[in-house]
C-alpha cells in the first residue's frame, strides 16, 4: 500500500529532492510513529501523515504528525529546544538528522517586550476551549514613541483582535495568526509575515511550554486556541483555572481585554 505521506515544498527545499523522494518511497520513513503534535500513535501507511522539519541553529530533526494535527512544514526553533525535542521523540519514535541549514544572515531586530503567557481551559457556552492569556510585564509603548503610555491593546486591535466586554462566546477567528503546538508542547504564537511571506513569531517560548493533556485534547478537537490579552497588572499569575477565569471576567468588565480565536499553525 502506498504511503500516505506529505512532504511540503518548504520541507523538500531543506532536505533535498533525493531525501524527499526516499521518504515518499518508504525507504526512510517509519511505518508507525507518535504524532509530534498530539502524541498519539499514527501509521503513514494507513492515514494521511505530514513531515515536520524542526530546524535549530546547527542541526535539524525530521518528525511526523497526523495531517489533521499539523500540515507538513518547517519549524525554526532554538538549538536548546531542538535538543530537548530530540530527547523527547527519541524515547518513542525514530528520528532522522538532516544536514544543517545554511546560516541565515544576521538581521537587526527591535528589542521585544517580555510577555507572560498562561494556558488554561475556559468554559464558554457549556464547552471547554483551550486558551492562552497574554499579559506583558510592563507597559507596551507604540514603536517609535518615547511616551509612558500603554498601547498594548490598541496595537492588538489594529492587528484584528477584538475588545471583549464579557466571556459568553468564543471570539471570531483571526486568520493569518496561529498557535504552534508541536511535540505536545506550546512553541509560539505566529503572526503574518510581511508581504504575504512565511509567518513569523509574535511570541516564542524560551523553552517549550508544557500544557495539560486536557488542553491539548481540546486544541486538537477545535483546531484553534483562544487568545486573550490584557495590559500589565490586569490578570496576574493565577494558580488555578477558576481564578484565571475570575481575573478574565474582571478585565473584560473593566474594558481591559481583547481576544481572538487563532487556528493551530498551518490550518
Amino acid at each position: 500500500m502506498p504511503r500516505m505521506l506529505d512532504v511540503g515544498d518548504d520541507v523538500r527545499a531543506e532536505i533535498g529532492d533525493e531525501e524527499a523522494d526516499r521518504l515518499l518511497a518508504g525507504d526512510s520513513a517509519p511505518g508507525s510513529y507518535d504524532c509530534t503534535s498530539c502524541r498519539t500513535p499514527g501509521d503513514c501507511e494507513q492515514e494521511r501523515t505530514s513531515t515536520v522539519l524542526f530546524i535549530g541553529d546547527e542541526t535539524a530533526v525530521l518528525a511526523f504528525a497526523h495531517a489533521g494535527c499539523l500540515p507538513s512544514q518547517v519549524v525554526k526553533v532554538t538549538e536548546e529546544q531542538l535538543q530537548g525535542a530530540v530527547r523527547s521523540i527519541s524515547a518513542d519514535q525514530p528520528h532522522q538528522e538532516a544536514a544543517p541549514p545554511a546560516p541565515a544572515p544576521p538581521k537587526a531586530v527591535p528589542e521585544q517586550a517580555v510577555l507572560g503567557v498562561t494556558s488554561g481551559l475556559i468554559l464558554l457556552a457549556g464547552e471547554l476551549h483551550p486558551a492562552l492569556v497574554v499579559e506583558p510585564t510592563a507597559p507596551i509603548a507604540r514603536p517609535g514613541t518615547a511616551g509612558a503610555g500603554d498601547d498594548f491593546l490598541p496595537l492588538l486591535i489594529e492587528q484584528g483582535f477584538m475588545p471583549v466586554t464579557e466571556l459568553s462566546a468564543a471570539p471570531a477567528v483571526l486568520h493569518g495568526w496561529s498557535v504552534l503546538l508541536a511535540m505536545g508542547q506550546l512553541h509560539a504564537v505566529l503572526q503574518p509575515g510581511t508581504d504575504g511571506g512565511r509567518p513569523v513569531a509574535w511570541w516564542q517560548a524560551h523553552q517549550p511550554l508544557q500544557v495539560t493533556e486536557g488542553w491539548r485534547t481540546a486544541a486538537n478537537k477545535h483546531q484553534q486556541v483562544l487568545m486573550f490579552a490584557a495590559p500589565v497588572g490586569s490578570i496576574g499569575r493565577q494558580p488555578r483555572e477558576d481564578l484565571l477565569r475570575d481575573a478574565l471576567d474582571k478585565a473584560a468588565a473593566n474594558g481591559q481585554l481583547v481576544a481572538a480565536a487563532l487556528p493551530l499553525a498551518g490550518t
